[in-house]
């Protein structure tokens, strides 16, 4: 696992022992960031990385020249912060605990997101819980995006924002991108 581009290609990053957390594939992060590449200026945009593991989406982000970054995980936040700081990355705010109390937190701030990626285990329904979160607390900025990575066999219904794109990546791992009803993108 590594930094694909900006000012830390090449960069490895550490991940952690074990199945708890599934880091997502250079493959697919580097799908996902072409197809930004396309979508959206990276220096105009405050990201947010829930379920974060091991950091690699917002710190792609950061390295692409994001403002800032900031990620939640309750079991890895050890682990993001020394991939940020062997990254040497001065704009990225890491939040340990529970991703509803964090975002609340964020939300209870008036902050706002242009990027935010939601990759959260598998199989335990809480893809479409944190795109309805993300929604309900408006913590998705007007003509922002928001991603979501979850395994291609679950469903994923919500209409709390507009899917504009859907991408199977094999038979494990399905992407959604995101953006907030009535919005340009």
């Amino acid at each position: 696992m590594r930094i694909i581009s900006g000012k830390a290609k090449g960069l490895k990053l550490k991940t952690p022992k074990g199945f708890e957390t599934r880091p997502t594939g250079d493959r697919v992060k580097e799908s996902i960031f072409n197809i930004l590449n396309g979508l959206i200026d990276f220096s105009e945009v405050n990201v947010l990385d829930i379920f974060a593991g091991t950091g690699a989406l917002g710190l792609e982000s950061v390295s692409r020249g994001a403002i800032s970054a900031t990620f939640i995980d309750f079991v890895t936040a050890d682990l993001i912060s020394e991939n940020v700081q062997r990254a040497k990355f001065q704009n990225c705010t890491i939040l340990r605990g529970d991703y509803i109390k964090m975002l609340k937190k964020l939300s209870s701030q008036n902050l706002k997101f242009d990027l935010i990626f939601s990759d959260p285990p598998y199989k335990k329904n809480l893809a479409a819980a944190s795109i309805n979160l993300i929604a309900e607390l408006n913590l998705l900025a007007e003509n922002g995006l928001m991603i979501v990575e979850y395994g291609a066999d679950e469903i994923l219904e919500t209409d709390a924002l507009t899917c504009t794109r859907k991408i199977n990546y094999g038979h494990t791992t399905a992407v959604n991108f995101y953006k907030t009803k009535g919005s340009e993108l």
